[in-house]
């Protein structure tokens, strides 16, 4: 079994920005955006899916605090929140985790529908 680059940072390889007891929060290592951070149950699971509604609460919970933390650092216009689940949704790495992805005005020329226009109609 090849291993697991998130499971290696909950394991401490790397800095977290946030953390509880069940999911850790850090910086995308190729953000899309400026403050762009993943946040990841600490177990490794695959997907959204196989996650429990205490690891949902706990991503939550520090959703809203790198969200303050992103408000007060770069102070963005929006964000994009979301989960990339199996290949042909787009997971590349297979520990579920969540984006946070700060948006800014003018970071795209027409944003009106956000993920809605990932793919083309």
């Amino acid at each position: 079994m090849e291993k697991c680059i998130f499971c290696e940072i909950v394991n401490g390889k790397e800095e977290h920005l946030f953390e509880n007891k069940l999911a850790v929060a850090f910086l995308d290592k190729n953000p899309v955006s400026k403050g762009h951070t993943l946040i990841i149950p600490r177990r490794h699971v695959d997907s959204f899916f196989d996650i429990t509604d205490e690891e949902i609460s706990a991503m939550h919970d520090l959703a809203l605090e790198v969200k303050q933390y992103l408000d007060e650092l770069y102070a963005p216009n929006g964000f994009n929140i979301g989960f990339n689940v199996g290949e042909a949704g787009g997971q590349s790495v297979f520990h579920c985790h969540m984006h946070v992805i700060p948006r800014y005005n003018g970071d795209v020329v027409h944003p009106r529908g956000g993920i809605r226009k990932v793919l083309k109609k």
